[in-house]
């Protein structure tokens, strides 16, 4: 029984007998004197457990104030390892979460946490600083905007956006009814429905230069309809008919790439000399073309001519550019 387990059992022994005396919980906890009144000590002072000692009936029981109550320590139903965990994810979500939009109204929960593993907050940080995420080419957002848009999210609500084009910095105004966030590859997006555009768009984070939640209730929009929109493509891009790219890599190249999944809907498969075909949907080639690039030299495109000829293009610039 590790020290989470035994936390819990102390708190379970009596709420249930009301009052347990010192023998009681060493036999049931099968631990040392000194270290149950560690365990006593810690629940107190670290966790704000109400446990008192009764003199007149020479045990541990609740105060006043929780006896026959439903008091019950917060995060006892995890063990040590589902704690080192949670300690993990939060390490993983500061990674996403550069500016402690989300993770300064988590904070407490963690801290909670680390007062379960019974560790001091170096040693916490000392976990957390096991697990490592490199991030590349990360765009910012601020953060009055992102908890704006989120809010918008959650509540279900309107937004009035300033949204700047990246393609050529054009700028409008526009009201939207968010759908939901999508995180992919160091960014931030919003899917929405767009009532000037009266359609679906997904706009970049950073080109919201401003955000203001209306009264208004959002479209209401399934969300099967929504993914058979926006989640077709390739990508982050979407909108349009798709179309089937048909890759081959070499046997090189297979050993890595065939482990990797570029699209939820691809179907692939080795030939007979080790190289891998790969086939999955797309609409718009900007991102295709961005990834094939990194293959360059170790990458057919089969099919469709189109993409083959921006292929082959690409590579003739990135040449030309040497």
């Amino acid at each position: 029984m590790d020290r989470t387990e035994r936390f819990y059992k102390i708190e379970h022994l009596i709420r249930s007998r009301g009052c347990v005396s010192f023998a009681e919980l060493i036999a049931a906890l099968e631990v040392s004197p000194a270290t149950l009144k560690r365990d006593l000590a810690y629940l107190r002072e670290r966790l704000d457990a109400p446990i008192e000692y009764d003199a007149a009936e020479n045990g541990y029981r609740f105060g006043q104030q929780w006896r026959g109550g439903k008091h019950e320590l917060p995060g006892v139903w995890f063990n040590e390892a589902e704690l080192h965990a949670l300690l993990t994810m939060q390490q993983m979500l500061a990674g996403l979460d550069e500016q402690g939009i989300v993770g300064r109204h988590l904070q407490p929960m963690f801290d909670k946490i680390t007062g379960m593993l019974g560790v001091d907050a170096a040693e916490a940080d000392e976990l957390r600083r096991r697990v490592r995420l490199i991030g590349t080419a990360r765009r910012r957002v601020a953060s009055d905007c992102f908890e704006t848009v989120g809010s918008a999210v959650v509540k279900r609500r309107r937004l009035a956006i300033r949204y700047r084009k990246k393609r050529d910095g054009a700028a409008s105004e526009r009201e939207v009814s968010p759908q939901r966030l999508v995180h992919h590859r160091h960014a931030w997006y919003l899917d929405a429905w767009c009532h000037a555009s009266d359609g679906y768009r997904r706009f970049a984070l950073d080109g919201i230069e401003a955000a203001t939640l209306l009264e208004a209730g959002a479209r209401p929009v399934p969300l099967a309809e929504l993914e058979a929109e926006l989640d077709q493509g390739y990508g982050i891009f979407a909108g349009g008919t798709p179309r089937e790219a048909e890759l081959l890599f070499s046997a090189e190249a297979a050993a890595w790439v065939s482990r990797e999944e570029w699209h939820p809907a691809q179907q692939s498969e080795f030939l007979p000399d080790g190289r891998w075909r790969l086939r999955l949907p797309y609409v718009d080639d900007t991102e295709l073309l961005m990834d094939l690039l990194r293959h360059a030299g170790q990458v057919t495109v089969v099919a469709p001519a189109p993409l083959r000829d921006a292929f082959a293009a690409r590579l003739r610039q990135a040449v030309a550019a040497l």
